[in-house]
């Protein structure tokens, strides 16, 4: 034990002790511990635990050891955390280095979903929302995502939030990947899966996220966004940015609890009247998750397209031919499947290698380039990642 080391005697030495003594000696040790950089959480919890070891051996009562325990503000965290604004929360989503990754932070802050909740989500869930064509869909939270993640249902109690246009349209273009990528995605998969190498390819599709993997990408779409606290922003500081905005848009405070999950059990039977979540729906939908940007142009798109074929050296005629297909049409949405068709995502980069390398990968080998020094440029239309080596 870490307090007999400390005060230099076993067990029995410690009960021996006189009143003052022990609560001297402790008072001493949890100060120790709090010098040490322990959190205060820890530091209380290790008092408690060696309170009751002196209670059962007699000290209680007027024995009863006198040590002061250290203060805990209400939702203490050791860690100091950064809220985004909503404009960095979009640059995050776009620097986040794949359609994935986009979806699942604009997902978090635009429904309030706790780390766990997210991950748990299965496809099935949002199917027939998706399906049906509607552009902000409901997210449900309840006891059974707990068999995926024990922390996804807090208190076992269940409510939904919904997904903002961004987030589903989003979602929508990364479920496009997986369905080209897999022939199809069952109502039992998760629908944010693992892209990590050290899962099975065969297993993928049905391994959700895991809590470490979904910080480590929110971090470091903060850092490639140009965040300078990005080591201070976790999912949670999303779930905060999601109050902050429904409170900033005047909804009723009642709908804004429910919205976040914070109702007691019972309360919230009416939410699930049909009538009440299409009101709900149209109420959430007055939500400006991003009141400074407005939807980009289709012209500023179609820029943007054709720069990145651009900036990517492809041949004069490919650069003509996806010209002429984004002329051809009103929107880049409806001009992605002939340009998919020139086969971009598959084009091998004729450069030399030791100037300004860059390659064309697909998001399964990402983590592998990241960790060896790359840095993501674009999501290439094919949903290809285009990435450059650090210098």
């Amino acid at each position: 034990m870490n307090f007999c080391k400390f005060a230099g005697m076993d067990p029995d030495g410690l009960i021996s002790l006189s009143r003052d003594e022990a609560s001297k000696l402790l008072q001493s040790y949890v100060d120790d511990l709090a010098a040490k950089g322990y959190s205060v959480r820890t530091v209380n919890v290790v008092l408690a635990y060696l309170k009751t070891f002196f209670r059962v051996n007699g000290f209680k009562g007027e024995r009863e050891l006198e040590v002061e325990r250290y203060h805990q503000p209400s939702r203490y965290r050791k860690k100091p955390e950064y809220v985004p604004t909503p404009e960095e929360i979009w640059a995050m989503a776009y620097a986040s280095g794949s359609l994935r990754n986009r979806a699942m932070i604009l997902a978090l802050y635009t429904s309030g979903l706790r780390n766990s909740t997210l991950r748990a989500l299965l496809y099935g869930d949002v199917k027939e929302e998706l399906e049906a064509g509607l552009d902000i869909i409901r997210v449900p939270v309840y006891p059974d995502m707990k068999k995926v993640d024990p922390g996804a249902c807090k208190g076992n109690i269940s409510y939904y939030s919904f997904l903002s246009r961004e987030a589903v349209q989003a979602l929508r273009e990364y479920l496009e990947e997986r369905r080209r990528k897999y022939g199809g995605i069952g109502e039992d998969e998760p629908l944010f899966i693992s892209t990590s190498t050290n899962v099975p390819p065969e297993k993928r599709r049905r391994t959700p996220v895991k809590r470490r993997s979904l910080t480590e990408l929110v971090k470091r779409a903060a850092r490639k966004a140009g965040i300078e606290r990005w080591r201070d922003v976790y999912p949670h500081c999303l779930r905060k940015a999601f109050e902050s905005a429904l409170r900033n848009s005047g909804l009723d405070p009642k709908d804004q609890e429910f919205l976040m999950g914070h109702i007691l059990p019972g309360s919230q039977d009416a939410y699930y009247d049909h009538t009440k979540v299409e009101s709900l729906r149209k109420k959430y939908a007055q939500v400006n998750f991003f009141p400074q940007r407005a939807y980009q142009s289709e012209e500023l798109r179609k820029k943007q397209v054709l720069d990145m074929v651009k900036l990517l050296g492809f041949p004069e005629d490919t650069i003509k031919r996806v010209e002429e297909a984004l002329a051809k049409y009103k929107s880049v949405d409806d001009a992605m499947d002939e340009i998919r068709k020139l086969s971009l995502g598959s084009y091998k980069l004729k450069e030399d290698p030791n100037k300004d390398p860059k390659r064309i990968v697909d998001e399964d080998e990402l983590e592998r380039y990241l960790a060896e020094g790359w840095d993501v440029q674009t999501v290439l239309p094919s949903g290809r990642i285009l990435i450059r080596k650090s210098t």
